[in-house]
């Protein structure tokens, strides 16, 4: 799966689960700061990547990513 295949996922379930706007997401993003993903979204966004790539991520692994394209990253190294 491609960089810009996993953007577009991930850009999808954050706009319509968390009801992010759409406009804020970008590379830089911060994902608390910026886009607002609180703790309780935290267990959403970890449940929503299980369902959409496949493998099991942990709270504490997506808390330690800063940014949203960090984030995308490290689910293109999980899926390698």
């Amino acid at each position: 799966m491609s960089i810009n295949e996993i953007e577009e996922k991930v850009n999808a379930f954050l706009i319509d689960e968390l009801e992010i706007d759409e406009d804020k997401i970008s590379p830089e993003a911060r994902l608390k700061e910026d886009l607002g993903i609180d703790s309780l979204e935290v267990v959403d966004v970890v449940v929503l990547v299980e369902q959409e790539f496949g493998f099991k991520m942990k709270p504490e692994d997506f808390k330690a990513l800063p940014t949203y394209g960090e984030f995308c990253n490290f689910i293109a190294e999980k899926l390698g």
